[in-house]
C-alpha cells in the first residue's frame, strides 16, 4: 500500500511540475511582429497579441483536459444524434457522372484556352478539388468516394469478368501505404515546385496519366487494395472525413456526432499511414513558408524580384523534404518524451500510430488558412470558366459573364476579417487537436496523471506550431 501510495505521489508531482510549466509558458514574452501579407495589409493589433492568444487557448485547453474525469470526456465523444439512412445504390452512376466531367476537363486542358484563370481545369483541380473538397470533407464526411471518377468506370469494367473488391494480385502487407505516400509527395511537388503546374496541358497530361495508372493499379490489385494502399487522394480524402461532424455506419445510417469524434474510434496507423498524415501537414505548411521574405533570403533570392519557380526548385525540393523531415522527427520525438514521462508499457509504435490522428484537425486548419483567399476568388473564375470550357462563346451554366470581385480580399476591412479568421482556424485546430490526443492518451494510459503526463511534450509541439502557424499569415511573401 505504501509503495502505491509513493507511486501516486511522483505522478502528481509529475503532473503538478508539467503544469506550472506550461502556465510559465503562457506568460513568457513574445515578440511582436507587424503584419504585412502578400497584399501588404497591416493588422489593428501587434501579430505578438495573436500569437500569445493562440499559445494561450491551446495550452488553456491542455490544463482544463488535465483536470477533466476521463469518463465525462468519454461520454462526450459517444454522443450521437440519428438522422435518416442513405443508400448505396447511386454511387455508380454518380463516379461515372464525375468521370465524364473529368474527362470534359482534360480534353478542355489540351483543347481549351492557355490561360489558366479562363481553363476549367487547373481551376476545378487546385481550387473546387484540393481546396474547396478537402473543406467538404471535414464538415459533411466521405463525399469523395461517392465523387471519385474510378469508382463507375471499375465497377463497368469489372462487373463482367466477375472481379473482387481485392482483385487477382494483392499487395504485401508490409508495403502498408508507402505507395500512396510516394504519390502524395510527387502531387506536392507538383503544385508546390513545378515550374507550371497551373499550365492546362501539363496538367491534363499529368491528371491524365495518373487516373490511367490508377485505374490499372485497381484492376490488378482491386479497387479496395489500391485505394487504401495506393490511391493518395482516397486515402488523404478519407482521413479529412474521419474529422467531420456527420457519421455513416455500414448500413448506410447516418448521424450527427461531435467534430473529431470518429477520429477517437480509429486504429494506430502502421509507419506509412504516420508518414502520410505528417506530409499532409508539413507540405501546406512549406507552401506557405516557401514564399516567405525569411525562407527566400536563406537562399540569396530577393523576394521583391522573384525570378519564377524555375530558379528555386532546387532550394524548394530541398525545404519540402527537409521540413517533412524535421515534423516527423518532432512529433515522434515528443510521443517517445510522452510515453517516458507516463512510463508507459504501451509500444511506441502503437502509441505513435494512435496520436498522429490528432494532425488530421491541424492539417484541415492549416488548409483552411492557406487556401481561403484561392477560394474566394479562383473560386468565382472557376464559375466563369465551368459555362465556356472550350473558349467558344458558350454559356452553359449562366456564369461565363460573372463579374471576378477580387476585391473581396482587398482593402484594411477585408484583410482584417480574414486574417482574424485564418488565425481562428488555426488556433481551433489546435484546440480540437489537443481534446483528440487527450482522448488517445486516456485509451493509452487508463490513469488520468499518467494520461496527462504523456500529452505534456506533445502539447508544447502544438503550442509552438500554433505559434509558427500565425507568424506564416503575419509575414510578408513574395508573389
Amino acid at each position: 500500500m505504501s509503495g502505491r501510495t509513493e507511486g501516486g505521489t511522483v505522478e502528481h508531482r509529475r503532473l503538478s511540475l508539467a503544469l506550472l510549466l506550461t502556465a510559465v509558458s503562457l506568460i513568457s514574452p513574445t515578440p511582436a511582429f507587424a503584419h504585412a501579407s502578400d497584399r501588404g495589409h497591416v493588422l489593428l493589433l501587434p501579430t505578438g497579441y495573436y500569437l500569445v492568444g493562440g499559445a494561450f487557448a491551446v495550452a488553456i485547453s491542455f490544463l482544463v483536459l488535465a483536470l477533466l474525469p476521463p469518463a465525462a470526456l468519454d461520454n462526450f465523444w459517444r454522443r450521437r444524434l440519428p438522422l435518416f439512412t442513405f443508400s448505396d445504390s447511386p454511387r455508380t452512376a454518380i463516379s461515372l457522372i464525375s468521370f465524364a466531367g473529368f474527362v470534359i476537363l482534360i480534353a478542355a486542358g489540351f483543347f481549351g484556352s492557355r490561360d489558366p484563370l479562363s481553363n476549367p481545369l487547373p481551376l476545378v483541380i487546385w481550387t473546387l478539388l484540393w481546396a474547396g473538397l478537402t473543406l467538404l470533407q471535414g464538415v459533411f464526411g466521405d463525399l469523395w468516394s461517392w465523387l471519385n471518377p474510378w469508382y463507375g468506370p471499375w465497377r463497368l469494367v469489372s462487373r463482367p469478368f466477375g472481379a473482387s473488391d481485392e482483385g487477382s494480385w494483392r499487395l504485401p502487407r508490409w508495403l502498408g501505404c508507402w505507395p500512396s505516400v510516394i504519390l502524395f509527395f510527387a502531387f506536392a511537388w507538383f503544385e508546390l515546385i513545378d515550374p507550371a503546374p497551373d499550365d492546362p496541358a501539363r496538367l491534363a497530361f499529368t491528371a491524365g496519366l495518373y487516373w490511367l495508372f490508377s485505374f490499372l493499379a485497381m484492376l490488378v490489385f482491386g479497387y479496395r487494395g489500391w485505394s487504401r494502399s495506393g490511391e493518395f487522394l482516397t486515402i488523404f480524402f478519407a482521413m479529412v472525413a474521419r474529422f467531420a461532424p456527420v457519421e455513416r455506419d455500414e448500413k448506410g445510417r447516418l448521424a450527427l456526432c461531435w467534430p473529431g469524434a470518429k477520429l477517437l474510434a480509429a486504429e494506430p496507423l502502421p509507419p506509412s499511414g504516420v508518414a502520410f498524415l505528417l506530409l499532409a501537414l508539413s507540405s501546406v505548411s512549406f507552401d506557405g513558408l516557401s514564399k516567405t521574405f525569411f525562407w527566400l533570403g536563406l537562399f540569396g533570392v530577393n523576394p521583391l524580384e522573384f525570378p519564377g519557380r524555375t530558379a528555386v526548385i532546387g532550394s524548394g525540393t530541398f525545404g519540402l523534404v527537409l521540413t517533412l523531415v524535421l515534423l516527423t522527427a518532432v512529433f515522434l520525438l515528443a510521443v517517445w518524451l510522452g510515453q517516458r514521462l507516463a512510463r508507459s508499457d504501451q509500444s511506441f509504435a502503437q502509441a505513435a500510430g494512435l496520436l498522429v490522428w490528432s494532425i488530421v484537425p491541424i492539417a484541415l486548419a492549416y488548409h483552411v488558412a492557406h487556401y481561403l483567399t484561392a477560394l474566394l476568388v479562383d473560386g468565382q473564375y472557376a464559375l466563369a470558366s465551368l459555362s465556356d470550357p472550350f473558349a467558344l462563346g458558350w454559356n452553359l451554366f449562366g456564369t461565363a459573364d460573372i463579374q471576378v470581385e477580387a476585391g473581396i480580399v482587398a482593402g484594411a476591412e477585408s484583410a482584417w476579417w480574414l486574417w482574424n479568421i485564418q488565425a481562428g482556424a488555426i488556433i481551433l485546430g489546435h484546440v480540437l487537436a489537443v481534446l483528440v490526443a487527450h482522448g488517445f492518451a486516456w485509451r493509452l494510459h487508463p490513469q488520468p496523471a499518467r494520461a496527462a503526463l504523456s500529452q505534456f511534450p506533445l502539447t508544447l509541439l502544438m503550442i509552438a506550431y500554433t505559434a509558427f502557424g500565425l507568424w506564416l499569415l503575419a509575414t510578408p511573401t513574395a508573389g
